[in-house]
């Protein structure tokens, strides 16, 4: 087991390239999403409490419920955390953070590979397929829970519709372009078990996904979930009004960029950015405390 959720939380930076990233997001979702770090911070943030004493019992409970292994939420914080570790950061997110607010992205061009629209298709799905389970986990539903996922993703809010716009704007629309979700299911429909082996998530994620211990199960469940999520994921930016320009006049105020590389700033944002496992910590903060209190 990695550190404990309390420790998770009270190391999430407080500015950085994530922080900036998902900042450049509110416009998709104005107001949901707010950088809570702390874990007793958070506590008093997400149920309004402020006596210390409860406040203490709803830690001592949280942690609890998080260092039960039979519970889900250390396993989707693995998921998360392994998510954003196979970006291969190699160090370029702190160089960034020495470069202060303007990232001039042509300057990192030779340490930069982009990667191509199959490959990068892949990644999108398997992020996609990761949140799924994740979230599932985090929330008390089966691994395996397709219907659970897809009955509550619409419902999505906070840190968790964030890292959903993250998913659909750095991993989608700006690698892939507004047709990214035609490219998704075009990619599921003729991939083989070979396209999932060959990358580097799948590799690191595979045991925590349903039927991880065969490759072909695996393959068949993560055909199933993109199928599920297809028409939600491909309709995401167009139902929030999100568009390639709209995203790039925010992102110009922070990066620099070339229009005609953004694959380019897509491999920046994935190798400078852990924007998943920022909100991921977050949002299984959330989870626990909210069922903490429930339990008090």
């Amino acid at each position: 087991m990695s550190d404990s959720i309390d420790v998770l939380v009270d190391k999430l930076p407080t500015s950085g390239m994530t922080v900036r990233a998902l900042g450049l997001l509110d416009f998709i979702a104005p107001g949901e999403w707010q950088n809570i770090t702390g874990f007793d911070n958070t506590i008093r943030y997400v149920t309004g409490e402020q006596d210390p004493a409860i406040v203490a019992q709803i830690r001592a409970r949280a942690l609890t419920l998080y260092n039960d292994p039979s519970q889900g939420y250390q396993r989707a914080v693995s998921i998360y955390q392994m998510v954003d570790s196979a970006g291969g950061k190699i160090g370029l997110a702190s160089m960034a953070h020495m470069l202060g607010e303007k990232v001039g992205i042509l300057s990192f061009l030779s340490k930069l590979t982009p990667k191509e629209d199959k490959a990068q298709t892949v990644d999108l799905g398997l992020k996609l397929v990761a949140e799924m389970v994740a979230f599932c986990y985090a929330n008390g539903f089966p691994g395996d829970g397709i219907r659970d996922f897809m009955g509550a993703v619409s419902s999505y809010e906070k840190e968790n519709l964030i890292r959903l716009s993250g998913i659909v704007v750095f991993d989608g629309l700006i690698p892939l372009g507004p047709n990214y979700g035609v490219k998704l299911i075009d990619a599921v429909s003729s991939w083989t078990p070979s396209d999932l082996q060959g990358n580097a998530l799948f590799q690191r994620i595979h045991s925590l996904l349903p039927g991880g211990a065969s490759t072909d199960a695996t393959f068949q469940f993560v055909n199933q979930g993109l199928s599920a999520m297809n028409d939600y994921v491909g309709g995401f930016a167009a139902a929030r009004g999100i568009t390639l320009d709209r995203v790039l006049d925010q992102m110009r105020g922070v990066f620099e960029f070339s229009e005609g590389k953004l694959d380019l700033l897509a491999a920046f944002l994935d190798i400078s950015t852990s924007y998943m496992e920022h909100t991921g910590i977050q949002s299984v903060a959330r989870s626990l405390i909210e069922r903490s209190v429930g339990e008090i």
